[in-house]
């Protein structure tokens, strides 16, 4: 007996004094410079994944949105579970000053994209962007209209393109509004002849002094980042004065990086100092039938030594029974 009491307590001794703890699982990097208030995402809880992570982009969903066709992206974006999902602008049809109006377009907005298994990163556009009340929205509801964020070591900066002086804004609102009448029928004229036509904020938007300075400062305090991607709606990079990209664009020389808009809802590439410029086609927003690269898809990018980016037809993302997740027949 007394034997086997001490055997016992050796193997007592040897085994419990050789418990290791438990193994804390690592979390992975997330930096941001957000102290308070909303934030222009909707969670900061990512799924742990190897170095190489893959995050996925939305284009355009508005001009006309086709129903259903964002629904089926988000079930096509939980099947392919990327890392988390950013956006290039125009989520909501926008275009007004009712604030009832902007709440339910924008809790429709929301609603169909609580149903993605992981975080998702907001970004404005000219139809969300519209006009000082849509600005002052979005600041409440989302917090900062320009941004930035590291993730893993890959630096983010995501850029408001619509971003102006407030009397500036509420003229090309109004020219905005008198050229959206004629395009309607509703008065008389030529939409090519209007003053919102000629406008260059039309095409390839703006940004201010104040933007370009906070870009500046984040470069520099992200001077050895794996790759720097550049997010915005309207093509800055094609504006040519002192409030296009072509400052930020001086900054970013020796270090890699792409840039990625909307807008134009047509796809393109193209290089531009020896770097990726593209432009997404659309998901649920409005096409010209006529433009071939007018097409509904959703991108892949896997952070390897440098960006694997995939463009998926959305048309093309089927279910185990080979049919469009959510069943949408509005897909192209």
């Amino acid at each position: 007996m007394k034997f086997n009491l001490l055997y016992l307590c050796s193997l007592f001794i040897l085994f419990g004094g050789c418990r290791t703890t438990p193994e804390v699982q690592p979390v992975p990097m997330f930096e941001h410079d957000i102290k308070s208030g909303p934030t222009p995402w909707t969670s900061d809880v990512f799924e742990l994944e190897e170095e190489d992570f893959t995050f996925a982009i939305i284009a355009d969903l508005t001009g006309g949105e086709r129903e259903g066709v964002y629904s089926a992206a988000v079930e096509q974006l939980n099947r392919l579970d990327p890392t988390f999902v950013v956006s290039v602008g125009d989520l909501i049809e926008g275009g007004t000053k009712d604030s009832l109006q902007l709440a339910t377009e924008w809790n429709s907005f929301d609603k169909r994209t609580s149903k993605l298994n992981m975080p998702f990163f907001y970004l404005g556009g000219n139809h969300d962007l519209t006009n000082p009340v849509m600005r002052n929205f979005w600041e409440q509801r989302f917090g900062r209209r320009y941004y930035h964020f590291v993730y893993e070591g890959v630096l983010f900066l995501m850029m408001d393109s619509e971003d102006y002086e407030e009397d500036r804004m509420n003229e090309i609102y109004k020219a905005r509004a008198k050229a959206l009448k004629i395009i309607a029928g509703e008065v008389e004229g030529v939409y090519e002849d209007t003053e919102y036509y000629h406008m260059k904020e039309r095409k390839v938007g703006g940004m201010s002094n104040d933007q370009f300075n906070y870009f500046k400062d984040v470069l520099e305090r992200y001077p050895a980042v794996k790759w720097t991607f550049i997010l915005m709606h309207k093509p800055l990079w094609k504006r040519e004065d002192d409030k296009g990209l072509g400052k930020l664009e001086a900054l970013l020389t020796k270090r890699p990086y792409t840039v990625i808009n909307g807008h134009e809802h047509s796809f393109s590439h193209r290089f531009r100092n020896q770097r990726d410029y593209m432009i997404l086609g659309t998901t649920g927003g409005y096409q010209n039938e006529q433009d071939s690269m007018a097409f509904d898809h959703v991108s892949l990018i896997r952070m390897d030594k440098e960006p694997v980016i995939t463009h998926l037809k959305m048309i093309g993302i089927l279910d185990k029974k080979g049919q469009l997740p959510a069943n949408s027949e509005q897909v192209n």
